[in-house]
């Protein structure tokens, strides 16, 4: 799940004590969309919604047939494309979506609907869904993190796994550690910083957008208490090897689907030698650690390997991982630019 999926879902709740809402869940896409299974809109009359389904293909229609009174029912599911709600509405991406759209009357129930989906998403990793045509949905089941939602439908039965926002761990404040931050909130990912020392603090705190979560801890220590779900990146690109290799020590220990650290392939081969020397850790967890971290674009500047780095962890949290990476670049050998 997107955050700003769980924006509409808090905005649905702001909405939903005293006027009717639609709630709006791709279920399904076919051919090429921009949003993906359990993107999510909310809607009421006059036209105020929340999200996209679309990237702007189906919202119009949607708003208007809200006020046209089109869904009546509790729940329904609607084809949008080929062969769908509306067969002289061909989506510009030549694709299919399938949504599922739950009416939810003003009033406690509804609200205490959303507030349970809001607070299983914040609590747990992933939240499972069950209803049943056309009725509303009738139950909300804790479920294991999974980086892509899960639709299951069974005739009128459908069963929909919303995982939460994935998350992206950094230990530590640099110029390069700022940019991925940002980005990775640009990104949908919940974004934390670990940073202890004050002088990072006060020279590049300011610089991070204001829904970073900085936590002033050592970022080792942050791993070890608190952990992580499997939805979780883990980064550390301070150049300190006294904060990079207990972060990574921690890190390998997790099940984050990426763990990497900033430096020149001379340096990251001698930071792999320590951690198995004087960490303890076996070749299988060493080799967990993307070192040099990055794809190779040609990055000279901090945002330019920050948008490397950040291109590597989506590539891998979309599963598009090819079976060995891409040479980096000659810059980051030297290790002159970082």
């Amino acid at each position: 799940m997107h955050n700003l999926d769980m924006q509409v879902l808090n905005v649905g709740l702001q909405w939903v004590d005293t006027h009717e809402v639609w709630l709006c869940t791709v279920l399904s896409t076919y051919g090429s969309s921009p949003r993906p299974p359990g993107a999510m809109m909310i809607i009421r009359q006059q036209g105020y919604y929340c999200g996209s389904l679309s990237g702007g293909c189906v919202e119009e229609s949607f708003i208007e047939r809200i006020d046209q009174d089109a869904f009546p029912a509790a729940s329904q599911v609607v084809r949008y494309g080929e062969g769908g709600f509306e067969p002289d509405r061909a989506l510009p991406c030549g694709g299919v979506l399938e949504i599922l759209v739950e009416k939810l009357s003003p009033g406690a129930t509804s609200r205490a609907y959303l507030q349970k989906m809001i607070d299983a998403l914040t609590a747990a990793t992933a939240v499972k869904k069950k209803l049943i045509l056309p009725h509303a949905c009738h139950a909300l089941e804790p479920a294991a993190y999974t980086n892509s939602t899960i639709t299951y439908r069974d005739g009128a039965a459908i069963t929909l796994t919303l995982s939460t926002a994935p998350r992206l761990v950094i230990g530590g404040l640099s110029s390069v550690a700022v940019f991925c931050a940002n980005f990775a909130v640009a990104l949908g990912f919940e974004t934390i910083v670990c940073e202890h020392r004050e002088e990072a603090l006060e020279n590049m705190a300011a610089l991070l957008d204001a829904n970073v979560r900085l936590i002033k801890q050592f970022p080792a220590v942050y791993l070890e208490r608190e952990g992580c779900h499997a939805g979780t990146a883990i980064l550390s690109l301070t150049h300190d090897p006294r904060i990079d290799d207990l972060t990574m020590m921690e890190a390998v220990n997790l099940p984050a689907f990426y763990i990497g650290a900033m430096g020149s392939r001379k340096n990251s081969h001698r930071r792999k030698e320590r951690l198995g020397q004087y960490g303890d850790l076996e070749p299988e967890q060493v080799s967990r650690i993307h070192a040099p971290v990055g794809l190779d674009i040609g990055s000279k500047t901090p945002s330019e390997i920050a948008l490397s780095v950040m291109a590597d962890i989506v590539r891998y949290k979309n599963g598009c991982v090819t079976a060995v990476a891409p040479p980096l670049a000659e810059a980051w050998e030297q290790g002159s630019l970082i």
